[in-house]
């Protein structure tokens, strides 16, 4: 597994890390035995990079990625966790010097670290990033001893080229994928100038890019793709990377169809030579002819300059597994690249390009 780092990271990441927010709640029910066992198939597969937040769970992902790797050796990965989602009501008044102590508190409590890798103020309100308060309080509490480093979680470009313009912000966590291409603009040339990790999240827009949905999937009471559509309980650019539905499963077979077209040209030219497989039956290897849509909405994320790492979710060791795989694949092609660029233009760009 290839790992990047930047000037302020405290050390090297997987470039596929692990979103562990479906550990913890909103993606429907994840048994705790199933959760170590999705820690364990990315951390065999090579991820260093575990992403989760106070609020998933109200604590049980940070408890279950805390257990995992102090048995498995803390050493060998950096933990990003994220605070300020607790704050009721969610405004930049509470963002104060004692409450960010006091979730920094729980946070490394139920992680069981008295310093913290990453911490990452999670999609505080707009104002927040302009506040000088706060990451003054920020800077103290690394001084503490609390943490090593810090970041942000945005909704928005224009937030994210905020925090990069502060001297101490680590990272920048940020919706980035083939549906949701705005970043490329300025934010990730901005973040690798000033040496900032680029942390893509959402990165299959909330499934839609594995393929897998359609008109009549059914998604659980307790998942946010089901009562969230809308923003109904959170932003809206969380849930399908604010794709209208319909309009998402109609960008996400044409995803498909494009990787498709692409693997046949990919196996013609690699031949028919075998390769080992992984257990979710997908053939680990980095040619193009063996990959899932999944995997190469992956890939297309990790190509773009200035990403750090990408952080797609499980919900079994299977998931894990295929997506550390992606790592392996070969580049996007010239041909992919354009054939994607013009999917936004034709069907995404009118529904998210100006709302984030």
């Amino acid at each position: 597994m290839e790992s990047r780092t930047t000037d302020r990271l405290p050390r090297p990441v997987s470039v596929i890390g692990q979103g562990c927010w479906q550990l913890g709640a909103d993606w429907g029910e994840v048994a705790e035995d199933t959760a170590a066992q999705i820690l364990a198939a990315a951390a065999d597969a090579g991820v260093t990079f575990f992403d989760t937040a106070d609020v998933y769970g109200d604590g049980r992902s940070e408890r279950i990625v805390g257990r995992f790797v102090h048995e498995r050796g803390r050493e060998n990965f950096l933990v990003a966790t994220k605070m300020g989602r607790r704050a009721d009501p969610h405004v930049p008044e509470t963002f104060t010097p004692d409450n960010l102590r006091r979730w920094n508190d729980r946070s490394r409590e139920l992680l069981g670290d008295d310093t913290l890798d990453l911490v990452q103020l999670h999609c505080p309100p707009t104002p927040v990033f302009s506040t000088d308060a706060v990451f003054e309080t920020l800077d103290e509490m690394v001084d503490e001893g609390r943490m090593r480093a810090y970041g942000v979680s945005v909704e928005t470009c224009d937030e994210a080229l905020t925090a990069i313009a502060r001297p101490h912000v680590a990272s920048v966590q940020i919706i980035l994928n083939v549906l949701r291409r705005k970043p490329l603009e300025q934010v990730l040339g901005a973040a690798a100038e000033a040496g900032v990790a680029i942390i893509a999240r959402v990165p299959l827009a909330s499934g839609l890019l594995t393929g897998r949905f359609t008109a009549d999937t059914q998604f659980a009471a307790d998942d946010h793709r089901n009562y969230n559509r809308h923003g109904e309980a959170f932003d809206q650019g969380e849930t399908f990377s604010g794709v209208p539905y319909d309009v998402g499963l109609a960008a996400a077979r044409r995803f498909a169809e494009i990787g498709a077209g692409s693997d046949e040209a990919g196996s013609d030219e690699a031949g028919s030579g075998d390769a080992g497989s992984n257990d979710t039956g997908e053939r680990d290897t980095g040619e193009r002819g063996t990959s899932t849509p999944a995997q190469r909405a992956l890939r297309w994320i990790i190509d773009q300059p200035g990403v750090t790492t990408v952080i797609p979710g499980a919900s079994s060791p299977e998931q894990a597994r295929a997506n550390a795989a992606a790592a392996a694949l070969a580049p996007t092609s010239s041909e992919e690249l354009r054939a994607y660029e013009e999917l936004y233009d034709e069907l995404i760009r009118e529904h998210v390009h100006d709302r984030w």
